[in-house]
């Protein structure tokens, strides 16, 4: 199949997607795809910044496609890049199921496709899966929860109802939490910053006695924290949640955010350009490729302060 990274480019910029290009010197290289969630969270840009600084150091191409929140795109993007003939492909998808015929299709045109983060179907056809073990994670974060709890507590879940790996994150956090800890309500902030932020205001709002927030993702921890201070709940409420943020840091300084997971997205975007190196090559890599996380609390914040200077 040929390669033509010109093409690629040609197609996504005529259909208005975002995509980033490495130098020219390597432009008669191999080319890899990104097939990324949106450019508004930290949690992605770190993704991408680490894909990009491997690309560099492997001397590749590497295009990442914003979706924008919408997994249609995604799809789209992934034909895009099958008809172009590109060596490989790395997916965070927004719909798990929605995202397997068009892996199925670049695995029938011999591109290989890896999965970050979000978790698709074990019976399909991608080589590995990057990321952590979410609900694992949040059964971990929950035990810290109940380590640190005193007395009868109400929470709340600020979550994204369509993002798969977020609800694994809510069911083993909610699944591990102590008898003493009752979970009142979730609500979708459907992985959008300002959406999480009303669906955290209106949480607070229906119930005035709610002792405790559990934040599924980094969109949702940020609306969280704005709702706890606009509202003047710093003193009454605990934060919990996903991803570090310069916001959640200071929160944490503050002391109503409690503990945060800490994922290594820069390490996932790395890896999967690693494992697809290896895959265009012929070679074989683990079908589940570990990213550890950090419990981020006031223990230990100061080691993560330069992420965000």
């Amino acid at each position: 199949m040929k390669k033509s990274y010109t093409g690629v480019m040609g197609a996504l910029l005529a259909s208005g997607i975002v995509a980033h290009a490495l130098p020219a010197f390597a432009q008669e290289d191999k080319t890899f795809a990104l097939v990324q969630i949106n450019q508004q969270a930290l949690f992605f840009n770190e993704m991408n910044r680490g894909a990009t600084e491997a690309a560099e150091k492997a001397g590749v191409n590497l295009v990442i496609f914003n979706a924008n929140n919408d997994s249609a795109q995604q799809n789209s993007a992934i034909e895009t890049y099958i008809q172009e003939g590109v060596d490989g492909i790395a997916v965070v998808a927004i719909d798990v199921n929605g995202i397997m015929p068009a892996v199925e299709q670049a695995d029938a045109a011999g591109i290989p496709v890896v999965a970050i983060d979000a978790i698709l179907p074990e019976d399909g056809p991608q080589k590995a899966q990057i990321g952590v073990d979410n609900a694992q994670a949040g059964a971990d974060l929950a035990g810290w929860v109940n380590s640190h709890t005193d007395g009868d507590v109400k929470m709340g879940v600020v979550g994204a109802l369509n993002s798969y790996i977020q609800n694994v994150r809510k069911d083993g956090f909610v699944d591990a939490l102590g008898d003493n800890v009752t979970v009142v309500n979730t609500v979708d902030g459907q992985n959008v910053q300002d959406v999480a932020l009303g669906a955290a205001e209106n949480l607070i709002t229906a119930n005035p006695d709610l002792g405790a927030i559990y934040a599924t993702g980094e969109p949702a921890l940020m609306g969280a924290i704005a709702a706890v201070s606009s509202q003047g709940k710093q003193d009454s409420l605990a934060v919990y949640g996903w991803d570090l943020t310069a916001q959640a840091i200071d929160a944490i300084d503050d002391g109503y955010v409690k503990a945060v997971i800490q994922q290594d997205p820069a390490q996932m975007g790395a890896s999967a350009v690693d494992a697809l190196m290896m895959l265009a090559g012929g070679d074989e890599v683990e079908r589940e490729i570990s990213v550890p996380v950090t419990i981020v609390t006031q223990d230990n914040v100061d080691d993560f302060r330069s992420l965000f200077e």
